[in-house]
C-alpha cells in the first residue's frame, strides 16, 4: 500500500476539483488547493526528492512553518517511501540537531522563515546553526521561500524549493510498501534527557487516522474541518496531514498565532471559511476566554456544528464557555484522550451516541481496551478511585518501537505488570458510569499547553549554563497552559538575590528557550544554596512540588540534609 495514494489519488476520479486544503497565512494571504492540485504538487516535490537521491527508507527532517508545503513535503516523503520526521518550528537549533543526528537524516526541508505572532520565525538561521556542528548525514537542505527576508544559502548543500520542483513531472508512481513500513518518526520528550523517536507504521497508523476522523468528528462530504495543531505535533499529523485527506475532507491550515492581530483571529477564520468542525487545545480556549465574549460575538459562527478538544483534560469552566459562547449551546464537544504514541484518538465520545460530561473524555472507542488498574495490574472497580491508565490489547496505530532503541521501547511502555499492558504514563479514574477522567502524569513529564516536556530535558538545559551547578524542575497548575514549569536552581558562588536574581532569571529563561525552545522556558525560577535532599542524596521532588504550588508542607522534612534550604525555596529567607 501507499499512504499518499490513499490520501490523494483515490479521490481523483470522483473529487479532483474538491478543495483539499484551505490555507490562510498570518498576514492574510489565502489559497485554495484542490485534490488535483495537491496531487500535482506532491508528485512534483516527490520527483524533486528522488532527483536529489532520496529513496525508500531514507529519513527526511521537516522543519517548516505551518503552510501547505509542510503537508506536501510529508505526503511526498510518504509517496516515495522515505521516512519523515517533522520537528516543530518552535524548537531550537540544538533540539533540531539532536533529532537529525538520532535519525541519521539525509535531507532537511525548511523555509527562510515563517510568520508567527507578528514576527518572522528564523527557521533557516536555526537550521544553519544546527548543521554547523555534527549532522554529517545531511546531504541536502531544501528551503521554501516564505518570509522573503534575506538568508544565507550554502552552495552545493542548500536548494530553493522552487528550483527543486522546476521541470519535474506532475505524476509520480507511488512506492508500494509493506503495511509495517515506517511512515514517520516523531520525537517526544521522556523522563530522561534524550527525546524518543516514536516510530509509526503505514497501514495501521492510517487506518486509525481515518476511522477516528470519521467516527469522532462525524466528517461529512461538505464539512470544512479545522484542527488548529501544528504539524510538528502528532495532532497535526493525524488530524491535518493524513486523516482528513484520507477521508476526502476539506482541511484548514492557518500559519500564525491565535491573537494576531487580535483575539478574534480564530473566530474570523471560522466565519470566513465556513468551518464546520473545529478542534483545538484547552490551552487555546482558556487563553481566548480571558479576552471575554466580545471577540467571538463579533463573528458568525453558525457554520460550526461540532467542537473538539485535545492535548490535556479541559476544565469544566472552559468547557462551559466553549459550549455556550462558541457552540451557542447547540454543538457537541468531543474531548479526546490520546498520545503521540497511540497515533490517534483512543478515549473520546462519538457524537450522537455518547452523552458527554464536562471534563471527561468519556469512553474508549470501539476496539480500544482501556482500563484503570492498581499496582498489581487488577482492574479498579470502585468508582472514582485513581490508578494507572493502561491499554490492555494492541491497536492498529500503536507505536511500533523507539527508533534505534527497542529496549527503551519495552522499558518505557511496558515496565510494569509483566509487560502485559501498554502503560500510558497517565493516572486516571472511572466514575460510576464507566467514564474516564484523566488526572495527570505519573512520571517526570509536564504537560505545557498540551505538549509534553521531560523535566530532565529542562534540567539538563539549565545545568548546561556555566553559572548553574544543579537544577530540579517540577510543575504547578496554570490556569491557561494547564501546567507551568518551576525550576529550583543552585548557582556557582553566592546565591543570587534581588537585582542579580532578576537578571539571572531572565538570562536562564532565554537560555532554556535557546536550548529547547520557547515553550520550555520556566515560568518561575527560584535560587537556593542547595536542593532539599535526603541524607542519601535523593532530591525530595514531592516537597518541591508542594513548594511550587504554594501548599502547606505536610511532608516529613527531618530527613533533609539541610532544612534551611526549604525557607530559601519558599522565598522566606
Amino acid at each position: 500500500m501507499n499512504v499518499s495514494w490513499n490520501c490523494i489519488d483515490k479521490h481523483l476520479e470522483s473529487s479532483a476539483d474538491k478543495t483539499a486544503i484551505i490555507f490562510e497565512g498570518e498576514q492574510g494571504d489565502t489559497r485554495h488547493i484542490s485534490y488535483q492540485q495537491l496531487h500535482d504538487d506532491v508528485c512534483q516535490f516527490a520527483n524533486g526528492l528522488k532527483a536529489r537521491g532520496v529513496s525508500k527508507g531514507d529519513r527526511v527532517i521537516i522543519y517548516m512553518p505551518m503552510t501547505p508545503e509542510a503537508v506536501i513535503a510529508m505526503q511526498a516523503c510518504a509517496r516515495i517511501g522515505a521516512i519523515h520526521s517533522v520537528v516543530f518550528g518552535g524548537f531550537s537549533a540544538d533540539s533540531l540537531r539532536d533529532r537529525i543526528e538520532d535519525a541519521s537524516a539525509v535531507m532537511l526541508i525548511t523555509a527562510d522563515g515563517g510568520h508567527r505572532g507578528g514576527k518572522i520565525v528564523e527557521l533557516k538561521s536555526a537550521a544553519d546553526k544546527a548543521l554547523s556542528s555534527g549532522c554529517e548525514s545531511i546531504k541536502d537542505v531544501v528551503v521554501l521561500k516564505r518570509s522573503g527576508h534575506e538568508i544565507d544559502m550554502k552552495d552545493g548543500r542548500d536548494h530553493w524549493w522552487h528550483d527543486v520542483i522546476e521541470g519535474q513531472a506532475t505524476s509520480c508512481e507511488p512506492e508500494w510498501v509493506d503495511s509495517e513500513h515506517p511512515l514517520f518518526l516523531l520525537y517526544t520528550s521522556g523522563s530522561t534527557g534524550k527525546p524518543k523517536g516514536i516510530q509509526h507504521s503505514s497501514a495501521g497508523y492510517l487506518l486509525n487516522a481515518v476511522v477516528t476522523n470519521l467516527w469522532v468528528f462525524d466528517l461529512q462530504d461538505d464539512d470544512i474541518f479545522w484542527c488548529t495543531a501544528d504539524v510538528g505535533w502528532i495532532t497535526g499529523h493525524t488530524y491535518v496531514a493524513y486523516g482528513p485527506l484520507a477521508a476526502g475532507t476539506t482541511t484548514v491550515i492557518y500559519e500564525g498565532g491565535p491573537v494576531t492581530p487580535d483575539a478574534g483571529r480564530f473566530w474570523k477564520i471560522c466565519e470566513d471559511h465556513k468551518v464546520s468542525v473545529f478542534y483545538t487545545a484547552p490551552t487555546a480556549i482558556r487563553a481566548l476566554m480571558k479576552f471575554g465574549d466580545e471577540f467571538p460575538n463579533k463573528y458568525d459562527l453558525s457554520s460550526i456544528r461540532l467542537l473538539g478538544t485535545v492535548g490535556e483534560p479541559i476544565n469544566p469552566e472552559a468547557w462551559m464557555w466553549y459550549h455556550s459562547v462558541i457552540g451557542k449551546e447547540r454543538c457537541p464537544i468531543v474531548d479526546t484522550w490520546w498520545q503521540t504514541e497511540t497515533g490517534a484518538n483512543m478515549i473520546a465520545p462519538i457524537p450522537g451516541v455518547t452523552a458527554t460530561k464536562p471534563g471527561s473524555c468519556t469512553r474508549a472507542l470501539p476496539g480500544i481496551e482501556a482500563d484503570v488498574v492498581n499496582e498489581d495490574g487488577d482492574s479498579i472497580t470502585e468508582a472514582n478511585k485513581g490508578g494507572y491508565l493502561v491499554i490492555r490489547k494492541p491497536w492498529p496505530s500503536m507505536l511500533r518501537t523507539i527508533w534505534g532503541d527497542d529496549q527503551r521501547y519495552v522499558d518505557t511502555y511496558f515496565p510494569k505488570f509483566d509487560g502485559r499492558f501498554y502503560l500510558a504514563g497517565d493516572s486516571a479514574r472511572k466514575d460510576a458510569d464507566g467514564y474516564f477522567w484523566i488526572m495527570g502524569r505519573i512520571d517526570d513529564v509536564v504537560n505545557i499547553s498540551g505538549h509534553r516536556l521531560g523535566t530532565m530535558e529542562v534540567e539538563s538545559a539549565l545545568v548546561a549554563h556555566d553559572r548553574v551547578v544543579e537544577a530540579a524542575v517540577v510543575s504547578r497548575p496554570h490556569e491557561v497552559k494547564g501546567e507551568a514549569i518551576v525550576a529550583f536552581v543552585i548557582c556557582k558562588g553566592e546565591r543570587p538575590v534581588q537585582d542579580e536574581a532578576e537578571s539571572m532569571v531572565k538570562e536562564l529563561r532565554e537560555w532554556v528557550g535557546e536550548q529547547i525552545g520557547p515553550i520550555a522556558k520556566p515560568d518561575d525560577i527560584r535560587f537556593a544554596d542547595g536542593l532539599p535532599k535526603t541524607r542519601s542524596g535523593k532530591i525530595m521532588r514531592r516537597l518541591l512540588r508542594t513548594i511550587a504550588r504554594g501548599e502547606e508542607i505536610t511532608q516529613d522534612t527531618s530527613t533533609l540534609e539541610n532544612e534551611a534550604v526549604v525557607l530559601q525555596l519558599q522565598g522566606k529567607e
